[in-house]
């Protein structure tokens, strides 16, 4: 590939689509590392020898998300030498919660309980009050991650300064400016300063920037892509007003089931008046091939889902 490619470029004049997209995670760690991260950013970073294999075994096996977090412009890491910082967070759908610490050093992050994490429990850590905002700058996987994501996060730094991270890969680099808000798990895809800073003003007041959501990370691709479409459908942006009932796969056509609160958007309290949807979407691959980032050295073929239908239960 020439040096010039650029893979987010490529995706926009091909108009990939950006819904249904999000990496499939839900739960997260996060390491404070100020850097430099290498193209994989456990395995390639200054870690002590073999520390970040063994990390990166530890989250795996629990199917845990590693990210290297670092403040805006590669500051010195908040915790100032006193011991390495972490924070996980979960997304689970009934009790999304963040917690964070600061350990002695990172090979005491072995010790984190991951396995609890991915199955949505408490470490017992400190509780933060979300959200954050995790902006992918990871240069060294992707140029376009950190031409477009590095001024993202700076935009972001000045309006959430406390809660804005630079992080490594999260995934479809094709749509960089790319950000996961935690503890929802909401990838967020295209961004610039303007809609990047829109964002954090719309997600203060529990609604999303529906035009550039790729999907919820806790949720397989096509049943983002069905939450997005039913959203447009109803032009329902408030964050609460959705709530996932799961989907199957029935015949190649994911169906997934929701419901929709149709005053408050609280889904803790009386459910008579919510609406029962199901939408069902047939995943394929598009006709046409691409690079889907800037160091692949081959095209691929492109996920393409379709919305067959969307209908009150």
């Amino acid at each position: 590939m020439s040096s010039t490619f650029r893979c987010s470029a490529a995706a926009e004049r091909r108009g990939d689509e950006l819904a249904g997209t999000a990496s499939l995670v839900a739960s997260y760690l996060l390491i404070e590392h100020p850097g430099p991260w290498g193209v994989q950013a456990l395995r390639d970073s200054r870690f002590p020898a073999s520390l970040g294999d063994a990390l990166q075994r530890h989250a795996t096996a629990a199917r845990v998300r590693p990210l290297l977090v670092r403040r805006p412009g590669r500051s010195a890491p908040a915790s100032r030498g006193d011991g390495v910082r972490v924070i996980v967070a979960s997304t689970n759908v009934v009790d999304p919660f963040i917690e964070t610490t600061t350990l002695p050093d990172f090979a005491s992050v072995l010790d984190l309980d991951l396995s609890a994490l991915a199955a949505g429990k408490s470490l017992g850590l400190e509780r933060m009050e979300g959200p954050i905002f995790a902006v992918c700058t990871h240069g060294k996987h992707d140029p376009c991650c950190a031409e477009r994501g590095r001024p993202i996060a700076q935009a972001l730094a000045t309006v959430e300064p406390d809660r804005t991270w630079e992080c490594s890969h999260l995934g479809g680099d094709r749509f960089a400016g790319n950000l996961v808000v935690l503890p929802t798990g909401l990838y967020y895809g295209r961004l610039d300063h303007d809609t990047a800073v829109r964002l954090t003003v719309e997600h203060r007041d529990g609604r999303m920037l529906l035009d550039h959501l790729r999907g919820r990370s806790n949720e397989a691709m096509p049943a983002q892509l069905a939450e997005v479409a039913l959203r447009r459908e109803l032009g329902e942006l408030r964050i609460a007003a959705v709530t996932s009932q799961g989907h199957t796969l029935e015949d190649g056509v994911t169906v997934a089931r929701y419901l929709v609160h149709d005053t408050s958007g609280d889904t803790s309290g009386d459910t008579s008046g919510d609406t029962s949807y199901v939408v069902k979407v047939r995943t394929s691959l598009a006709p046409e091939r691409g690079h889907l980032t800037c160091r692949a050295t081959s095209e691929s073929s492109i996920p393409h889902h379709e919305v067959l239908s969307i209908d009150r239960a």
